[in-house]
């Protein structure tokens, strides 16, 4: 690790070889936490070069506990985290969505570690049990129309960085591989990025692969379609700017979307949208990100068509009922 990061400082790049390699060293306990630390932080201060995001993917990947959904052909609605902006769980309660619309949602998540709550803290709160039991997942798949992958059991060899990660309290290169190790590998996926620059990255791994995907990043910010101003999607077919008139949206100021400071604001947020008290605001913004979802899956219709969908799975409480059942059957 020290000529590793001599080399760092002198603002030099892995190559993709010496990256994986250096992760799967880590993810082995091979470095102190000292160590780990002046790691981390150098990708803090400078951005991360494409071969380096892809060799700690891949090593991610090769560590992992694998899980075999691909009949079902699930859909991830995953963002990076560390935007600092510090807003309800809009992901989690567009993957509810979605599964209340007859797709199958395989959705990858963790704790916060940048934000007061991540997607396993607020279903951990309301009664989600996590498993990585392969019967389990599927049941929910079939029944629920949803699974959650909590990434500390798919994920045992980061034991040694979470830690450090939790101690640093903000965003890491970690943040950047969330949407990407899901262990599930799902052909389908729609990702929040934090950065136009992650995005940039992202879509050029991406279309490498053979995903259907969505890449969204709001220019002001956010890791999700904020519905605050333009963003960014990148697909394996085009790159656009949309805004919340596409989704026939006035814009929404950024307090409406504000996520609470504490994992019990964050719960009471997430429960008042699924038994539909939730604020217009509140509402726009999660039925926007899983009509993303939604198109990534069935590109073919229209972004109005698929925030209507949306739309109806939540307010008939579809989106309840999928939460209702993954509960039951966790």
């Amino acid at each position: 690790m020290k000529s590793i990061l001599n080399r760092l400082t002198k603002h030099e790049t892995l190559s993709y070889e010496e990256a994986k390699q250096t992760l799967l060293d880590v993810s082995t306990g091979k470095y102190n936490e000292y160590q780990v630390t002046c790691f981390l932080t150098v990708f803090m201060m400078r951005s991360i070069t494409v071969n380096e995001l892809q060799g700690f993917r891949d090593a991610l990947l090769e560590l992992c506990v694998p899980v075999e959904l691909s009949q079902y052909d699930p859909v991830d609605l995953c963002g990076t985290g560390g935007d600092g902006k510090n807003t309800f769980n809009v992901s989690t309660l567009a993957s509810l969505v979605t599964a209340g619309a007859g797709i199958k949602v395989a959705k990858h998540g963790n704790y916060g570690v940048s934000s007061a709550c991540g997607s396993s803290n607020v279903l951990e709160y309301i009664g989600v049990k996590f498993s990585s039991e392969q019967q389990i997942l599927e049941k929910q798949l079939d029944q629920a129309g949803i699974c959650f992958m909590h990434a500390p059991l798919f994920h045992p060899a980061l034991k040694n960085a979470a830690p450090i990660r939790r101690n640093l309290g903000i965003k890491t290169f970690f943040n950047m591989l969330g949407p990407m190790v899901n262990p599930a590998r799902p052909k389908k996926q729609l990702v929040g990025v934090f950065s136009m620059d992650l995005a940039r990255i992202y879509g050029y791994l991406y279309q490498q692969s053979d995903k259907q995907f969505a890449i969204v990043h709001s220019v002001d910010g956010y890791d999700e379609v904020s519905l605050t101003g333009d963003v960014k999607l990148v697909t394996q077919k085009t790159e656009t700017m949309l805004d919340p008139s596409s989704f026939g949206i006035e814009k929404l100021q950024p307090e409406e979307i504000y996520g609470g400071e504490t994992v019990e604001e964050a719960a009471k947020i997430f429960t008042n949208v699924l038994n539909g008290d939730g604020t217009t605001a509140q509402n726009s913004a999660v039925c926007a990100n899983a009509a993303m979802a939604i198109l990534c899956v069935v590109p073919e219709i229209e972004i109005m068509d698929a925030f209507l969908i949306a739309k109806k799975s939540l307010e008939s409480g579809a989106a309840k009922q999928a939460l209702n059942k993954l509960i039951e059957l966790s």
